[in-house]
């Protein structure tokens, strides 16, 4: 039913008319002839009509609400993120995990729905359980209407609490097994198939402080990684698989070495995710001779970073006389060239690899350093003594006095893009190189992962709730992870902070008046809609009738 107009003998009427089918042709019927338009329109009858008919409209109950000023009922909430990382918290099970884990506790909240929000926090702002509780409330987070502060941190305690002293058998010298533990198994499981495999492994480390004194033990003093000596910290490793999926964390006292990690962790991988044949590929910090020796003993090969300036065998590796062999290896565009050799010095194995573009921005460097240098050393030279990158191509000739010694800047070009590896794998240097290289990206992701999927600031103040607070940080870099796989495959690149925007633009809100509930949602903007279904998310109506409150 519709309203048109018609001219006839130079005047205009308007008539109400609806399409009608009559013998397999659809016609126009006149319902009622309106009158003449002007006629018409100076009477406002049509405003009347249309304001009738509103009435029984959805979309015409809304305008009407917020042109009358109606809408004081009216309150959006952002529905963006919880509807797509929702779906993926179902797609990888977690959810069902956690459901199956809960058993028979008798938690009188939704824990799960804690874990959710908590993980969903760390995404978009982290921050601590103290900001998540305000943080949600501007989001619609199904079943997470009723939480408060004191859910989040005993869901926290939850997913740190030590598991019984019967189920203890994987634990290592630094921390015991957890629920944590148990469900980043489970959920390895169900995505493990016939061609699932941890033959490669990588692990990356950083420390993170705490506003308190930390866990009890947990929180100790240590190398800070991030700037912070004066804090009590923890160090937190995390383990990834060939194709870059978290796989677990481990979380270790604040004075924990490097050196010392690798090798329980290793053990401990082995035992809780069935590995038969590992590769370790790890950086110089994590290597000791202690740990090359227990991982040889153990019969686990191994791919390592090698401190080409402290090794005492480097300059034998390093004067080797044969020639670096350009490698055959399909690059991408502005990747560098790469070449490798091997070498053997006391029946160790080493590839000698160089990263030319690195070598180009070594050199590059280091001009810079020496100009600068030289243009010090001419104003004085007493300020030079406490500057490390300078005082690597200094020379004293007398107590007081210094000169850019040549033999210096020699010995550091020989270093140029030069990166060394120690293996036991059968493997060709070629694919050493790469694994390694695996290992230079994951570092990367790393580093993208503690800046976007930040922990900090950590208040509380026992072990368990520190790992729970943790663990949910792994989960978000689980989903991350997961989103991006998904949107690489549908041919997609969203850049995350743009994407984390145009999620929290997407809202919704209800209206209610006469009785009668409206939920209204703002349009699609920006990536959401190639993101959403690269994922399968369905979105609700812009419009839609609900339950009245």
């Amino acid at each position: 039913m519709f309203v048109r107009e018609k001219t006839i003998n130079g005047y205009t009427y308007i008539y109400l008319v609806e399409n009608v089918r009559e013998g397999g042709r659809t016609k126009q019927r006149i319902i009622r002839n309106l009158g003449r338009k002007e006629t018409v329109l100076a009477s406002k009858d049509l405003d009347r009509l249309a304001a009738s008919v509103g009435r029984f409209t959805e979309r015409a109950m809304v305008l009407d609400a917020i042109n009358n000023g109606d809408a004081a009922r009216y309150e959006a909430r952002r529905i963006g993120g919880p509807l797509l990382f929702g779906r993926l918290w179902q797609q990888l099970g977690i959810d069902q995990v956690i459901a199956d884990q809960l058993g028979e506790r008798g938690f009188e909240f939704p824990v799960e729905r804690a874990v959710f929000t908590a993980t969903l926090h760390r995404l978009f702002v982290s921050g601590s359980d103290r900001d998540c509780a305000s943080w949600m409330q501007d989001y619609d987070i199904p079943g997470a209407d009723d939480l408060s502060l004191h859910h989040f941190y005993r869901a926290m305690a939850w997913l740190g609490e030590d598991l019984p002293k019967d189920e203890q058998k994987d634990a290592t010298p630094f921390s015991p097994r957890t629920v944590k533990d148990v469900i980043e198994e489970a959920l390895f499981a169900r995505r493990r198939d016939l061609f699932t495999d941890l033959s490669i492994v990588f692990m990356d480390t950083t420390s993170l402080s705490f506003h308190g004194e930390g866990g009890e033990t947990l929180g100790a003093r240590g190398y800070s990684k991030d700037h912070r000596p004066d804090l009590n910290q923890m160090i937190l490793a995390v383990i990834v698989d060939a194709d870059g999926r978290p796989v677990c964390t481990e979380m270790m006292p604040g004075n924990t070495a490097d050196v010392a990690i690798l090798l329980p962790i290793v053990q401990r991988l082995r035992s809780r995710f069935g590995i038969t044949r590992a590769c370790i590929v790890a950086d110089r910090g994590m290597i000791s001779q202690a740990t090359i020796t227990a991982l040889e003993e153990q019969g686990l090969e191994y791919v390592l970073g090698v401190r080409e300036r402290t090794d005492a065998r480097m300059r034998r590796v390093l004067d080797d006389p044969q020639p670096l062999t350009p490698l055959l290896v399909e690059r991408s565009q502005g990747e560098t060239q790469l070449f490798a050799k091997e070498v053997v010095v006391d029946g160790v194995r080493y590839i000698v690899c160089r990263n030319e573009a690195q070598a180009e921005k070594d050199r590059k460097d280091r001009q810079a350093i020496i100009a600068a240098l030289d243009t010090q050393l001419k104003k004085g030279d007493k300020a030079l003594v406490g500057n490390s990158a300078y005082r690597r191509y200094l020379n004293t000739t007398t107590r007081d006095a210094f000169e850019i010694d040549a033999g210096k800047i020699a010995e550091e070009a020989r270093y140029d893009g030069i990166f060394v590896l120690r293996t036991n794998a059968r493997i060709s240097p070629l694919q050493a190189m790469l694994r390694y290289r695996d290992l230079l990206t994951v570092e990367t992701l790393f580093r993208v992962a503690k800046a976007t999927l930040s922990t900090r600031p950590i208040f509380h103040s026992s072990d368990a709730a520190i790992r729970g607070h943790v663990f949910c940080s792994f989960l978000a870099l689980m989903l991350h992870k997961e989103l991006f796989d998904r949107c690489t495959e549908a041919g997609i690149k969203p850049e995350w902070r743009p994407l984390l925007r145009d999620l929290d633009r997407l809202q919704s809100g209800k209206i209610e008046k006469d009785g009668r509930s409206i939920a209204i949602r703002t349009p699609v903007s920006g990536q959401v809609g190639p993101v959403f279904r690269a994922v399968g998310v369905a979105l609700p109506p812009n419009i839609a009738e609900t339950e009245a409150a």
